[in-house]
């Protein structure tokens, strides 16, 4: 297995880049459910799979589990988090309606010009980068784009306790696991765009209502997993 490594000034591989690189792939079989839900993960089959030590695979696992997206438990090991219930679903969209949009009212009232570029950057990640290796990568690089989007709009608004209340849920990368559709992606970038330009005409109410509809919509489109 190619693996990008970085190097200090002696030349020598960093190992944590070796365990970068894993995290990425795992994430990735998860994030597109080729590592279906509740499926375990064994750490020593992954290992010979990757062609690397049992080390960066666990490291790797470490991270997801905090990140949410992988689950420990006591003499059996890893395995990937169970999909959202409907009603888990349902309550995750109530909870987002009451914080996001009036967040998105707040940032856009706390703007300035050098956190409206933050945002119009976290943005525009979303449509830039180096070429994906497959429709994997491309997905979940972009679920990983949009949870930065939204923590980055949260973070302008500053109040760390909706903030983190959010972060805490993962909650974008649990929904982007409900539908690996190529539509989502385009959809949600257009109506980030409207987004966008409520905070560039500094109109707070607009931003409240393109917040509001985003999160609507993202719900509609997603809720036919359920189906």
């Amino acid at each position: 297995m190619a693996v990008s490594t970085d190097r200090d000034p002696k030349g020598f591989v960093r190992p944590s880049s070796i365990a970068e690189s894993i995290h990425e792939r795992i994430y990735e079989r998860i994030m597109s459910l080729e590592i279906p839900p509740g499926a375990r993960i064994p750490i020593d089959g992954l290992a010979r799979e990757l062609n690397v030590s049992q080390t960066p695979v666990r490291e790797a696992l470490t991270r997801l589990e905090r990140e949410g997206l992988v689950r420990k438990a006591h003499l059996i090991g890893y395995s990937a988090s169970p999909q959202l219930t409907r009603k888990e679903f349902d309550d995750l969209y109530k909870f987002r309606l009451l914080l996001e949009p009036e967040s998105a009212r707040q940032a856009c009232l706390k703007l300035t010009p050098d956190t409206l570029a933050r945002i119009e950057s976290a943005a525009a990640d979303m449509e830039k980068g180096g070429p994906p290796v497959d429709r994997n990568s491309r997905y979940s690089r972009f679920a990983r784009a949009d949870a930065h989007f939204h923590d980055e709009i949260l973070r302008v608004a500053d109040n760390e306790f909706v903030r983190q209340a959010l972060n805490d849920q993962h909650i974008h990368l649990h929904i982007f696991r409900l539908m690996f559709h190529s539509r989502v992606t385009q959809e949600a970038l257009e109506e980030h765009d409207r987004l966008l330009s409520a905070f560039r005409r500094a109109d707070a109410d607009s931003a409240y209502e393109a917040m509001k509809e985003h999160i609507e919509r993202s719900r509609d489109r997603l809720a036919a997993a359920f189906e």
